[in-house]
């Protein structure tokens, strides 16, 4: 009998210890797993700790420094680069508003506009003229300066006409004055897919942009008519920035949209002079100390901005719709 109890009991006791070896490894995983999170928290927030002493450490000096430097007589300095457009780097907002600043600074010797944009938006380019105008009125002490790098077009020189003097690289691009508003047609791809295109609206012309369906010749003529009386408007604006200083109003180029280098735009009258944005500080103004006043947004501020008009575009987009640009 006490055999038969004796084989029970020892197969029992090594399952027993098999189970308790699986679970001290279980538990050892775990705590190895919870210890690695631990250190990993750590030193994420040790990171983090490090980079915001470095930004609070830093970015008072940096302030001073920017303040030691505008307390001095300088040049100041707005840059105006990329596509002029709402919610962009050079919209019409950050530029005035740099302009201002620029402007309002008792330490200000003179304004230099450094520019290399392709153009955009004739409403925010025309914002930025009209408020360059009442600056150099409001402030007639203080000249404006426009100092075309790479490019100067369209709605970039639209802006840069209403400056005291415009200067170039003797290989900038300048002039574009013109004015596009550019879309596609698929009706015919529509046609051939078997696709048909369901488009209900209140008003007659309400669908008129709209890239799956026939243009209409009387609508085509509308549109036209639109471009039209904007190009006018940037023509106008031009004679009326640039003067007696356009060389022949009437050349049968000038305002066909077309470019050219910043030597041959000297030949014409749209630019008065070869030189770059420190040359000018220093040649012209007689300031070499330039300060920067372009308003500078955050990478949170900027990508909010872009979410936003993305989701404008998109739309404007999905409906067919496509203002006019000056580019």
């Amino acid at each position: 009998m006490s055999d038969e109890w004796k084989a029970p009991r020892a197969e029992k006791s090594s399952d027993d210890k098999s189970w308790q070896l699986l679970e001290k490894a279980l538990l050892a995983s775990v705590q190895e797993q919870r210890r690695s999170r631990r250190w990993g928290i750590f030193f994420k927030l040790l990171t983090f700790v490090y980079l915001f002493g470095i930004f609070m450490l830093f970015s008072p000096f940096v302030d001073m420094e920017k303040a030691a430097v505008r307390g001095a007589s300088h040049t100041a300095l707005v840059e105006v680069r990329g596509v002029i457009a709402d919610k962009e780097a050079a919209s019409a907002d950050n530029i005035v508003g740099s302009l201002r600043a620029a402007f309002k600074d008792p330490k200000t010797k003179a304004v230099i506009m450094r520019i290399n944009s392709p153009g955009g938006s004739p409403v925010q380019s025309g914002y930025v003229y009209d408020e360059i105008r009442r600056l150099r009125t409001e402030h007639v002490d203080i000249k404006l300066y426009a100092v075309i790098s790479d490019l100067g077009a369209s709605g970039a020189y639209y802006i840069a006409s209403a400056a005291d003097q415009i200067y170039a690289d003797k290989a900038s691009l300048v002039g574009s004055i013109g004015v596009t508003a550019a879309g596609y047609g698929f009706v015919g791809t529509m046609e051939k897919l078997g696709v048909e295109r369901r488009t209900y609206t209140s008003g007659e012309h309400k669908s008129f942009l709209d890239p799956f369906q026939p243009q209409k010749p009387e609508e085509t003529k509308f549109w036209q008519g639109v471009l039209d009386t904007t190009h006018r408007q940037f023509i106008a604006s031009v004679k009326q920035g640039r003067g007696d200083r356009l060389k022949d109003k009437e050349h049968p180029e000038l305002f066909s949209g077309l470019v050219w280098s910043g030597e041959q735009a000297v030949q014409l009258g749209l630019v008065d002079g070869l030189g770059s944005a420190s040359s000018v500080a220093r040649d012209v103004v007689g300031e070499k100390n330039l300060v920067d006043f372009t308003i500078e947004e955050s990478p949170f501020d900027r990508f909010s901005k872009r979410l936003g008009a993305s989701i404008a575009e998109h739309l404007a987009m999905w409906m067919g719709f496509q203002g006019p640009s000056l580019r």
